[in-house]
């Protein structure tokens, strides 16, 4: 079967965004999950006062407080978890102006 289709009619629930300025960032880690995996890093990040937690193989983000940033997230019985490479910087067009 080709990929990238689905059977059904079953709709896939849409991702969740935010945007903001980084208030706080916590780094936990490096921990190992299961042998021949790379040490994985957990980040708390606290963004116009909600709580989320990124997980990753980057021992240092591409971020820092003060920051305005995007992503996409997912919410969960343990929390909000940023999905895996969708943490940026936010451009804002009229600062380049």
């Amino acid at each position: 079967m080709a990929g990238g289709f689905r059977r059904g009619k079953r709709q896939r629930t849409p991702k969740l965004e935010a945007r903001g300025i980084i208030e706080s960032l916590e780094r936990e880690g490096p921990f190992k999950e299961w042998l021949g995996m790379p040490d994985l890093y957990r980040f708390h990040l606290v963004v116009d006062g909600e709580a989320y937690s990124y997980q990753t193989e980057d021992a240092e983000l591409a971020v820092a407080v003060g920051d305005r940033v995007v992503f996409r997230y997912k919410e969960t019985k343990a929390g909000k978890w940023v999905d895996r490479n969708s943490l940026a910087k936010a451009i804002d067009p009229s600062d380049y102006q």
